[in-house]
């Protein structure tokens, strides 16, 4: 028997983030039946690529800036003649290295994915992307979006005509992300277990666009204006990053240390969700965020920028309320309308779980790019 196509996937790292859990989530749900994978680092991998259940999938690194762009390309080349993948799906910027040596080698088909926006161009106005992107479409055959914003940037921005472009949300697994009524906080510091206790909570890497420090300041903000919330709510920022140090300083600095806490980068994700009452997306921009439908799913109310596929993900007022980037007062204000109002905060928590199982499935994600690959290179479907 044939084996199955193989899919090189190409990303920049593979370590803790909403990308690359959505890559590996495509991985280990896709049938081993009709694709085979694997995935090239243009920099490095961590014990994240553990999350990979398959055990047929190589994970290779290349450190491009231990090597340089040519020898990247040179290597990237080797390995797509030893490899000979079907398809070559690269995503965001840094993907675009690979396109030509890919080509070159010969790979038939050529996919590109956009996920989300660099933190030096949040709104996807600087020229540079925009004319490295046109360069590189003669060799794209197609591309994924994970969000609508994404693709009519690519139209409108890059010149990319609609008819080669595919937009998939990212999918959750509806069955591991689940509410828990109990709450389980025992794997927290005694302060933080109470059941009694509000807690509000955001989930992602420690870096600029993620903007965790506007939730410091919320806090810091929302103690002023109601001194005895003290006793009832705490903030919990589980992840890791450049930023970490800098971020438990400030929390010292606004004197809201003693109603933080800061686990790290968590494996049992879930675990951190079901703790939490109310779920915080603070970011300077979004794709499509993969622990907004995690927390939806676990059936947490979203508070989120108005940005980029937060729009696409949470309706305001019905599961969720928006506020501007680094909009302290409006921050506060919602926190304080969600401590309050536990009636708001239940019916908000069934319409988000409901919203997640019904329109963000992993089953459905799974489908359509499986769809995307079989047209691609030209299978039968079904």
């Amino acid at each position: 028997m044939r084996e199955p196509p193989l899919i090189l996937h190409v990303i920049h790292h593979l370590m803790m983030g909403g990308m690359e859990n959505g890559l590996i989530n495509l991985i280990n749900h896709i049938p081993s039946e009709k694709y085979r994978h694997a995935v090239l680092c243009v920099e490095d991998f961590s014990d994240f690529r553990n999350r990979i259940t398959r055990p047929d999938v190589d994970v290779i690194a290349l450190y491009r800036s231990r090597i340089g762009l040519w020898r990247l390309r040179r290597e990237i080349y080797r390995l797509c003649r030893q490899l000979k993948p079907a398809i070559v799906h690269t995503r965001n910027l840094s993907g675009l290295d690979a396109l030509l040596p890919a080509r070159l080698a010969g790979v038939p088909h050529c996919v590109h994915g956009e996920h989300g926006w660099d933190m030096h161009d949040l709104e996807g106005k600087h020229w540079r992307p925009v004319i490295l992107r046109r360069m590189h479409a003669p060799m794209i055959e197609h591309y994924i979006t994970v969000s609508r914003d994404l693709q009519r940037y690519l139209t409108a921005r890059a010149g990319i005509s609609e008819t080669r472009i595919t937009q998939i949300y990212n999918g959750v697994d509806t069955r591991r992300f689940c509410p828990d009524p109990a709450k389980p906080r025992a794997w927290l510091p005694p302060a933080f277990r109470d059941p009694g206790l509000t807690l509000i909570g955001t989930v992602g890497r420690v870096h600029p666009v993620k903007d965790q420090a506007i939730l410091l300041h919320a806090f810091a903000r929302l103690f002023a204006q109601a001194p005895a919330l003290r006793e009832t709510l705490r903030l919990l920022i589980v992840g890791d990053g450049p930023l970490l140090g800098e971020l438990q300083t400030l929390a010292g600095q606004l004197k809201v240390d003693d109603v933080t806490c800061f686990p790290g980068a968590m494996g049992d994700v879930p675990q951190a969700l079901r703790a939490l009452d109310v779920y915080v997306q603070p970011s300077l921009n979004e794709g499509i965020s993969n622990t907004v439908l995690e927390a939806m799913a676990c059936g947490l109310p979203v508070i989120a920028t108005r940005v980029g596929g937060n729009l696409e993900l949470v309706e305001d007022g019905a599961w969720g309320r928006f506020f501007a980037p680094r909009d302290v007062a409006a921050l506060c204000a919602l926190l304080l309308q969600y401590a309050r109002d536990l009636p708001l905060r239940a019916a908000h928590s069934s319409a988000a779980r409901h919203v997640a199982v019904e329109r963000f499935s992993l089953d459905a994600m799974v489908a359509r790019y499986t769809q995307t690959y079989d047209q691609v290179c030209g299978r039968a479907t079904g």
